[in-house]
């Protein structure tokens, strides 16, 4: 119980964030105090290190690269070339923009998505003057696909490099399991959102109210190098890991060469972007949240729950593999919306490698696992950084979506998208396996 309390109070303080207070300290208040209480010892701190370390600091330089393109007019260069694709038909541009959002999301992480598309198709959808209904489609739709389609790679989601790490998982396997899954998730997702707000959606939009793509691009050499730069990032992570490369250190190289070309170390020309004001709003209070709250849910996992989630998966395991893949899934999504999805994957981790079910049983959970904390915290607001991030980015564009209004929404879409996204992975892995 004491355990429990420590986390629960962690938890209200990670979500109220009293004046102003970052989620990292909190976290850390909160680890400070089990480690004191002695739920968690500091043996336990070196463990939890062990396992954040690598994607927390991933999360971190992805970050850094997505927001000095986004500085430059990356993002909102794709965003005009796809309201130009949509070709003045609004029909059409609504699934356009939620594959630009899937694109994003595999690529720059799910927090990305939310941070740098939500406030770009909100600028876009003002110009074209859609109406609320219509615009609050675009907004739920943006919010929604950054989770559910962060799946295809590692670097996706945060979750996923816990999981891939926690497990061996190397950046090719698990790329060949989940890519296709992932597309199973696109398309689930297209069909839910188009069936509950395809009604909202104009026939028509002005296209000629839009400026051209070229307009949005600030630093020349910033998006010049981002292609080929982002191309041999993809390329190293396949390759570094067959030598057990960390990610972080991949994806760190590859931010720091986008740093010095943004800040112009080379050359002595005057910056256009101000590269210290990136790294002010890089997110590093999610170092301090990933230690200290990971370091709360290990103490927990000291105090039972860990026992009990394996006992669940045992139990699920001897229904057969359809009902441990799926009822994984769920476990875990139901778990992540009340308890946030990072120390949600954690415990799920832990209880898989408890429990005694046969290999490939194990397998379609682990992933399983993955799916439920990558999508299940559009059930509630509190289930992924990603969702507290998007409604905060709303908020602060005067986009104001209430917890009662948010979670009529999500729980209706999310169960059939998890569910399809679920099966397709019970389908699909015994193929690759062999």
């Amino acid at each position: 119980m004491l355990a429990f309390a420590i986390f629960i109070a962690t938890l209200v303080l990670v979500i109220w964030q009293p004046r102003g207070l970052g989620i990292g300290w909190s976290a850390l208040a909160g680890a400070a105090v089990a480690l004191a209480a002695g739920v968690v010892s500091f043996a336990d701190l070196e463990i939890v290190w062990h396992i954040v370390w690598d994607a927390t600091f991933t999360f971190v330089a992805l970050i850094i690269i997505s927001l000095i393109l986004d500085e430059a007019g990356f993002f909102h260069w794709a965003a005009l070339h796809v309201a130009r694709w949509g070709g003045g038909r609004g029909r059409r541009l609504f699934p356009l923009v939620i594959v630009l959002g899937a694109a994003i999301a595999a690529v720059f992480a799910n927090d990305g998505a939310a941070l740098l598309l939500t406030p770009i198709v909100l600028a876009i959808l003002l110009r074209l003057e859609f109406r609320p209904e219509a615009a609050f489609a675009f907004i739920i739709g943006t919010g929604f696909v950054a989770d559910t389609t962060s799946l295809p790679l590692v670097i996706s989601n945060l979750v996923n490099i816990v999981s891939a790490n926690y497990f061996g998982i190397g950046f090719d396997r698990y790329a060949a399991v989940m890519v296709p899954v992932n597309f199973v998730a696109l398309a689930a997702t297209l069909l839910v959102l188009w069936v509950y707000y395809g009604r909202n959606v104009p026939e028509t939009y002005k296209v000629d109210d839009l400026e051209p793509p070229r307009s949005a691009i600030r630093d020349h050499h910033v998006f010049r190098a981002a292609f080929p730069l982002l191309g041999v990032l993809l390329v190293a992570y396949f390759v570094t890991a067959r030598f057990a490369v960390p990610i972080a250190l991949v994806t760190g190289a590859a931010a720091l060469i986008l740093v010095a070309i943004a800040g112009r170390w080379f050359s002595g020309e005057q910056p256009v972007v101000s590269v210290p004001g990136v790294m002010r709003h890089a997110p590093w209070q999610i170092v301090l949240f990933s230690i200290g709250m990971y370091l709360v849910v290990y103490g927990l996992g000291n105090a039972g729950l860990t026992d009990l989630a394996a006992g669940l998966l045992v139990w699920l395991a001897g229904q057969g593999t359809f009902v441990a893949t799926v009822g994984t899934g769920f476990a875990a999504a139901i778990l992540a919306s009340v308890m946030n999805n990072l120390p949600s994957t954690l415990v799920g981790a832990l209880a898989i490698e408890r429990a005694d079910v046969a290999p490939i049983t194990q397998e379609l959970m682990v992933y399983a696992n993955v799916i439920g904390n990558d999508l299940g915290p559009k059930f509630t607001p509190i289930g992924s950084l990603a969702t507290l991030l998007w409604l905060h980015v709303l908020a602060g564009k005067g986009v104001r979506i209430g917890w009662g209004q948010y979670m009529k929404v999500g729980l209706v879409i999310t169960p059939p998208v998890l569910l399809a996204t679920l099966v397709g992975l019970w389908l699909w892995l015994p193929v690759i396996s062999g």
